[in-house]
């Protein structure tokens, strides 16, 4: 025999997954953060060039915060549409896409390693819109959560692009973005 939830049932369901995901994401997100080195205060991005367009440091804490909670909301959604055709792979799709997002932080700030971390937020960017494209046949709203994700990787993966380019030297540099040679 077949119950149909009520749809009380399915916003608590929905409120339950949410309660568990959002804080979820946030904490690994600033973990990741942390565990990086990331953002001012460390020496090696201190001194690397910025492009023009890179926005101010206050920026990114805001942004990603919102971004994980609307990730959260989303992962919600699709845990608690318990049933649905697709939902092991859309919910593995998120967890590929979040383990690149997770380890962008470490390849670029603590291992400085700006073209590994742009290629790193491109396969985040590739995962993410695959996650989306899964996201959406199950919960059309659970797929739109994450546009605003996605146009932030085309922004990262930009920065991350350009201050590449504009500091060649600095890819693969521990310390300080220049060269110092010592001779004997």
């Amino acid at each position: 025999m077949n119950y149909l939830a009520s749809s009380g049932q399915l916003r608590a369901s929905l409120l339950r997954w949410s309660l568990f995901t959002v804080p979820l994401l946030l904490v690994l997100g600033s973990f990741s953060a942390r565990a990086g080195g990331g953002g001012p205060g460390n020496p090696w991005f201190d001194n690397l060039v910025k492009p023009a367009i890179y926005p101010p440091a206050v920026a990114f804490p805001i942004v990603w915060s919102i971004l994980y909670v609307l990730m959260g909301i989303s992962l919600a959604m699709i845990l608690s549409a318990r049933g649905a055709r697709g939902r092991g792979l859309a919910v593995s799709a998120f967890l590929v896409q979040l383990a690149l997002n997770f380890s962008w932080s470490p390849v670029f700030f603590a291992m400085h390693q700006i073209t590994a971390a742009f290629w790193v937020a491109v396969a985040m960017g590739v995962a993410t819109l695959v996650t989306i494209v899964l996201f959406w046949r199950i919960r059309p709203v659970a797929g739109m959560l994450l546009l605003p994700y996605l146009a932030w990787i085309g922004v990262a993966c930009t920065l991350n692009y350009e201050i590449g380019r504009l500091n060649p030297d600095a890819d693969g540099a521990f310390g300080s973005t220049r060269t110092v040679r010592v001779e004997i």
